[in-house]
């Protein structure tokens, strides 16, 4: 197939948030480098970590005026040098910059195959919400069986393979997401589910678990209820796996470590991960595999937007008004 000189993409022009990110239609279509493979896009991944970014407090990113977004899934169309594959007409999702664009350039060895009988847009949060989710749950967080595991923001992407994933090890979920959200939540199997509106958090967890916390708290909320996922871990072995600030920044001190949250407190960060634990991650993607062959894991389902609707999309999200996975289209 031609490619063409020029794209369409979404382009963010400040850091004063999504509002701010625009559509042009003369974006160079970019060419890839040694290691690298283009793809033509055909569903990008929306994520907080695109409102970070655009609010400029993601750490060491992008400066506008930046083509936005970095997850996607489309079809390999051009290889560059020293690459052997994935080749031309293969059906891939992964991580790299300006994803909400016709085409982009992906790191050649980090292109993850699209899953046979899977569309591309059900490809998406194979490279950045599923590994996140297992990774808090598994290697870093450690649950196992008869466990209870505390998942905050239990309606977005992650937080639903998160609810998933921890009902098939055997743990018990407990789970919070605002009243709207509470039927989808509980589809997935979660045992509760908590209003993350209102209410003390901390004290109908220490409820539920008969005083005893929880063995682990995924948080990706931040602010406030940061606070309530440490009062929720159980002492001494409780574990709290951060990775996310959706909510704003929250303060722990030494002091708070001493006498008020005798916890673990572990954070992660995806991309971190895949550069400093590479072994790691290679476990966690193929846990993953394990997991989508044996059906624990279904294709996705995002709820799908147009190019032009992006600085809308992400305004909802960051208001929390979206639930699960959400796409854009080129």
């Amino acid at each position: 197939m031609s490619i063409p000189a020029t794209m369409r993409a979404l382009q963010q022009t400040s850091l004063n948030g999504p509002q701010d990110m625009r559509l042009i239609t003369d974006a160079p279509v970019p060419s890839p480098g040694q290691g690298e493979v283009l793809v033509r896009v055909t569903a990008a991944g929306v994520n907080f970590a695109d409102i970070s970014k655009s609010h400029g407090t993601f750490l060491n990113g992008p400066r506008p005026p930046y083509l936005a977004g970095f997850e996607a899934a489309g079809e390999v169309v051009a290889m560059g040098e020293a690459v052997t594959g994935p080749r031309p007409g293969t059906r891939v999702t992964g991580v790299g910059n300006g994803a909400f664009a016709e085409y982009m350039v992906l790191p050649a060895a980090a292109a993850i195959p699209v899953p046979p009988g899977w569309t591309e847009q059900q490809a998406l949060g194979l490279a950045v919400n599923w590994p996140t989710a297992l990774a808090a749950l598994k290697p870093l967080g450690g649950i196992t069986a008869g466990q209870t595991v505390l998942i905050h923001a239990a309606a977005g992407a992650t937080g639903q393979a998160a609810v998933t994933m921890a009902k098939h090890y055997g743990a018990t979920v407990i789970a919070t997401a605002s009243p709207a959200k509470h039927e989808t939540v509980l589809a997935l199997g979660a045992d509760h589910i908590l209003d993350s509106l209102g209410g003390d958090l901390a004290a109908e967890v220490l409820r539920l678990t008969g005083g005893a916390g929880a063995d682990l708290v995924l948080e990706s909320a931040g602010g406030a209820t940061f606070d309530a996922g440490l009062a929720a871990a159980k002492r001494v072995t409780g574990r709290v796996v951060v990775y996310g600030v959706a909510g704003g920044e929250a303060a722990i001190t030494n002091w708070d470590l001493v006498y008020k949250h005798q916890v673990h407190v572990i954070g992660l960060n995806i991309g971190v991960l895949i550069q400093a634990a590479p072994q790691i991650f290679g476990e966690v993607m193929g846990e993953l595999s394990a997991l989508i062959a044996a059906g624990v894991l279904a294709p996705g389902r995002p709820t799908a937007y147009e190019l032009a609707d992006g600085p809308k999309t992400l305004a909802e999200l960051e208001t929390r008004a979206t639930i699960g996975k959400l796409a854009l289209l080129p």
